[in-house]
């Protein structure tokens, strides 16, 4: 088997499909993993717009538009992997596998009948790469009693563990959540709330801009403590591990049912940052109030604001990125589904039961050969 495999994530935010060609050692474990290339691919616009709004809770026009979907975000993942391949030089041939998480549009790990859903059919992303894919992680925990979600702790433990300390990973994507890594005894995660996806949202909404660059508009503003606290009021962010979110939760009409409608714009975007740091570092504090060192991936890495309040937060605790680690933050979790693809081939499980909540371990996702 090659030792190149590819992995391909559009997150909760839809910015871009990150796309990571990762070379493995020959041993089943991670040490001397590489990073041999990786980049973003931007969305259409149009089709990322659907995305959103689906994502946030909207229904299909019809069944023909979600089959219609499906495809186009497969050709799109399609497209992004053979780009990457072309600008390193590598021949769709000389790689493994494909490890496609897909765009989440529903994710509904409760109720009778628990389900969730990520669309950009593997089969299409097989054809069109000639690289066998393995898509639909999610499912297959889900099946098995757990959230499906998340599901990159694994990956973290197996590169960031240390019998040294007590550490936590923190993913600052579209939605937050923690890898716990104790000294010793289990690895726990789960997601904290929401990290930037309200952030982007809102001030797509009120700047035109897709993002808070270096969290300038959340520093143009203050916090209004009463809207801060009628949005930690949910009753989600109380809510015990295993525990996953995503759009469908936290999006600008749940903020909005919120407001008292007299306060600014910047005013609401530092306290949609505030609780972002707000609730992950009062996660970390419940969960794992001996940790010493926060290793933080995502985007919200560049946001120095951000970061900045997560550490008035949490006083004494070291906060870094992952590329003190040798592991560009931006790509962490395109890297992960490169792994996981290399797990499933080798039938090995991708899940962690503690994290996830499910029965046991499970080797995740179906593979659509070359």
């Amino acid at each position: 088997m090659s030792r190149l495999f590819l992995g391909l994530i559009s997150g909760t935010s839809a910015d871009g499909i990150d796309a990571a060609l990762v070379e493995f050692p020959d041993t089943p474990g991670t040490a001397g993993l590489r990073l041999l290339a990786a980049r973003t691919t931007p969305w259409a616009s149009q089709l990322r717009a659907r995305l959103v709004a689906l994502g946030q809770g909207g229904e299909p026009e019809s069944l023909d538009e979600l089959g219609r979907l499906d495809v186009q975000v497969a050709v799109a993942f399609a497209d992004a992997a053979l780009g990457l391949l072309e600008a390193a030089g590598v021949a769709p041939g000389e790689v493994a596998a494909i490890g496609s998480h897909g765009q989440t549009i529903r994710h509904r790990p409760h109720g009778e009948a628990p389900f969730t859903m990520q669309i950009g059919d593997g089969s299409v992303i097989a054809e069109r790469t000639g690289i066998a894919t393995v898509a639909d992680f999610r499912r297959r925990d889900v099946a098995a009693g757990g959230h499906g979600a998340p599901l990159v702790p694994a990956f973290h433990a197996a590169l960031l563990h240390s019998p040294q300390e007590d550490r936590a990973v923190l993913n600052l994507g579209g939605i937050g959540n923690y890898t716990l890594l104790p000294r010793a005894g289990a690895v726990r995660g789960f997601d904290t709330g929401p990290a930037n996806a309200l952030l982007d949202a809102w001030c797509q909404r009120h700047t035109g801009a897709d993002f808070d660059a270096d969290g300038a508009f959340a520093a143009s503003g203050s916090v209004d403590p009463a809207l801060l606290q009628r949005l930690l009021d949910d009753p989600w962010f109380a809510l015990p591990p295993p525990k996953s979110t995503g759009r469908e939760q936290f999006h600008l009409d749940w903020v909005q049912a919120r407001l008292a409608g007299h306060e600014s714009p910047a005013d609401v975007q530092a306290t949609l940052l505030e609780l972002s740091a707000a609730t992950a570092a009062g996660a970390l504090l419940a969960h794992q109030p001996g940790t010493t060192r926060v290793i933080a991936c995502g985007g919200g890495v560049r946001n120095p604001r951000l970061l900045e309040r997560l550490a008035a937060r949490l006083p004494g605790v070291a906060i870094e990125d992952t590329a003190a680690y040798g592991l560009d933050p931006d790509f962490v979790e395109a890297m992960a589904f490169a792994w996981l693809a290399r797990q499933t081939l080798a039938g090995r499980p991708g899940n962690l039961p503690a994290v996830t909540g499910a029965r046991g371990p499970r080797v995740l996702g179906v593979v659509h050969p070359a």
